[in-house]
């Protein structure tokens, strides 16, 4: 009989009373990893083996409760382990006599969970046992023993952590601590090369052709699905483990790609920190660059230089929608979107459509949402984007021939890509063909049953690749041809005339934006008051500044800065007894506009005078040149002939039924004869419907 057995024999007669017999014997089993469960089965087993010990103290087969859900899971943390859990109910319920481990580690690597657990046996009158031997937890000194050997565990799980992390700490920086390859990439040795296919490589090149072009993962993303493109992956475990598989494209590995620095051939480790509160979630937080553990550049063979890699993560960061980037590019009228700073707090401007027709505005709200303060400025959009849009229509004349040729030359490139990620799908369909077919003819006859089986896959075959030769024939039909040199000099002619370009039908808002956003990092904006002066600064890509002032429409007079000067000499000229027409021609001479920006005319003039209560001034005198012939009449008079409303003869003109022409003088002049009247003022005819019976007079029916 070995030392440790014969220790716990001798405790037995001092510490197991029949109470504690009468109670339950729980093993608790467990292993950290599932690779420890799957090949350390030593361990697992001296576990198990504590059943005989649990009988040599006196406890029956039948009152021994094996717990063993934790195999697998690591003993850091009571969290997710079960059986841990479930031994603490059962001590805590009195149903356990005595605990049994083969070590203190075993129950626990953490002193928060190991004291809760010699509390609750000391509380509930529960031995604990290991190979050295048997301890009451509600003894002073076995109490400081376990409470001992509790620590050493935790330390011991630290020091082992911290030699692993330390020794591949030492790799990473030597560049040599790698996991499996991304998509475009395969692990030889300890590097990373390029996918041998060519194919797949073709892919990862598009992906980030196309985020170039088109600035947004989504967009990327839209553009792979109607291209029918697939994403190339090699899975690192299965059945299928390092062979090339076709999948469906996702935003998740689009991301994942574009973020990845091993694109830009560089070498990244500890790019992310696992927090304790998100270590529950199971999100790592990400770190900023300068935060990297280790960065090694130009290790690994790049799909793309390290200048474009921080301009797609600088264009990634502004495409995010957040207060403080300008957001992607999406559908709607307002195109300063995103690119608008307030002048006064520094803050953008948050675009809001609203009204019938959906009219962008564009206002100051951070402050108001942060802090309840009030709105800084708001504005309508068309104004301010006319004004921009004009001085950026100025910038990019000089640059119009250099746009031409690079539209010629990007529709050259995309063709060609295209066209090479098509070649290399045929040609992949087309040894899959041919390789099912060598299989079938390999077999011999007589083995009927695998003969049948190569013959429906090589079928199969078949139809893929016939499948897309028809794709491929339709892509053909739908692709546009070679630019001649007619669609050359057409392109050419378009760039010169760069207005003319930009209000093309062709032309969608989300193209404007694009144009805007690659010339214009942000424009500042300074509403003068509540007054219709706007001050916007224009903040060019290549660092210049632009000033600017321009007018928007308002809708009160009292906000215009030339409110209370147009008031004060709009009554000198009611003083001074002219008509309307003439008082709209004085005001348009001086200068003066409208709210909206607009000159004055008489109904504008009437207008005025009738919102802020001033008298009426003498109304003109028509002069007409020449008398109404036959059947002419003015809309004062035939509304009066016919009984009706002036706003009833506006629409008749509006709709046709009538014809008119306007006089010098603006007014309209109606001709209309007896019989023109009578079908005017004639009630409408009841509307018939075939099949409908109805009754006449005589009671008969009528259909």
């Amino acid at each position: 009989m070995s030392h440790p057995e014969q220790n716990l024999l001798a405790a037995r007669d001092k510490k197991i009373k029949s109470h504690h017999q009468e109670r339950l014997a729980v093993v608790y089993v467990r292993q950290s990893s599932v690779h420890q469960v799957q090949h350390h089965q030593e361990s697992t087993q001296l576990q198990y083996g504590l059943v005989a010990q649990a009988e040599r103290l006196g406890w029956p087969t039948e009152r021994i409760l094996v717990i063993d859900d934790d195999l697998g899971f690591s003993g850091s943390s009571s969290e997710k382990r079960l059986g841990f859990q479930r031994l603490l109910s059962e001590v805590a319920l009195g149903h356990v006599g005595v605990i049994l481990g083969v070590e203190m580690s075993r129950l626990a690597r953490s002193c928060k969970d190991w004291y809760q657990l010699l509390e609750l046996c000391a509380l509930f009158d529960t031995l604990i046992s290991d190979l050295d031997g048997l301890y009451d937890p509600s003894s002073y000194n076995d109490r400081l023993l376990l409470g001992l050997k509790g620590t050493m565990s935790e330390a011991e799980l630290h020091v082992l952590r911290q030699r692993m992390w330390q020794g591949a700490l030492q790799k990473a920086r030597r560049g040599e601590l790698l996991s499996k390859g991304p998509v475009g990439y395969v692990r030889s040795a300890d590097e990373l090369v390029f996918d041998p296919d060519e194919q797949a490589q073709g892919v990862v090149r598009t992906i980030f052709d196309q985020f170039e072009r088109l600035g947004t993962m989504h967009a990327v993303l839209r553009h792979l699905v109607a291209e029918g493109i697939r994403m190339p992956v090699r899975p690192s475990s299965g059945s299928n483990k390092g062979q090339l598989e076709w999948r469906r494209p996702n935003q998740a590995a689009i991301q994942n790609m574009l973020t990845h620095p091993v694109y830009a051939g560089a070498y990244v480790f500890g790019r992310s920190c696992q927090s304790q509160k998100r270590k529950q979630q199971k999100r790592p937080s990400r770190l900023s660059q300068n935060e990297w553990l280790v960065l090694l550049r130009d290790r690994f063979p790049a799909y793309i230089s390290w200048s474009q890699y921080e301009e797609n993560q600088e264009r990634l960061e502004q495409n995010r929608s957040i207060i403080s980037s300008r957001g992607s590019v999406r559908q709607g009228r307002a195109l300063l979107a995103g690119m608008l700073v307030c002048g006064r707090c520094g803050y953008r401007l948050r675009t809001q459509y609203g009204g019938s027709n959906s009219r962008p505005s564009y206002q100051c709200s951070a402050r108001s949402s942060l802090y309840a303060d009030p709105v800084c400025q708001r504005l309508k959009a068309q104004p301010l984007d006319d004004e921009v849009v004009r001085l950026a229509m100025l910038a990019l004349q000089p640059s119009a021939l250099a746009v031409s040729c690079q539209v010629a030359s990007d529709f050259h490139e995309q063709r060609e890509a295209s066209q090479t990620l098509w070649s290399q799908k045929l040609e992949r369909a087309t040894y899959e063909a041919e390789r099912a077919a060598r299989q079938y003819h390999a077999v011999e006859p007589e083995n009927r049953l695998v003969a049948r089986t190569l013959e429906l896959a090589w079928e199969e075959k078949l139809r893929s690749q016939r499948e897309l030769e028809e794709q491929y024939e339709r892509f053909l039909q739908e692709q546009p041809k070679s630019l001649s040199n007619e669609d050359q000099e057409r392109i050419k002619g378009l760039a010169a005339n760069v207005p003319a370009l930009w209000t093309a039908a062709s032309t969608t808002d989300v193209d404007r934006k694009e144009i805007l956003r690659e010339i214009i990092d942000h424009v500042v904006i300074d509403v003068e008051g509540k007054s219709e002066w706007v001050e916007a600064r224009i903040h060019w890509a290549g660092g210049h500044q632009t000033y600017t002032r321009f007018r928007r429409p308002v809708g009160q007079l009292s906000k215009l800065s030339t409110g209370t000067q147009l008031m004060q000499y709009l009554k000198e000229l009611l003083d001074s007894k002219i008509s309307a027409p003439q008082i709209a021609n004085k005001l348009n001479e001086v200068g003066f506009l409208t709210p909206r920006g607009l000159p004055f005319n008489e109904s504008r003039v009437r207008m005025l005078m009738l919102r802020y209560g001033l008298r009426t001034c003498k109304k003109s005198s028509y002069q007409n040149t020449s008398p109404l012939d036959e059947n002419e009449w003015y809309i004062s008079e035939i509304a009066q002939k016919l009984q009706v409303k002036y706003g009833k003869i506006h629409q008749w003109i509006k709709d046709g039924k009538i014809n008119a022409r306007k006089a010098d003088d603006g007014r309209w002049i109606i001709t209309a004869d007896e019989a023109k009247c009578r079908e005017l003022t004639a009630p409408p005819s009841p509307r018939r419907y075939p099949g409908l019976k109805t009754k006449n007079t005589k009671g008969e029916n009528k259909t």
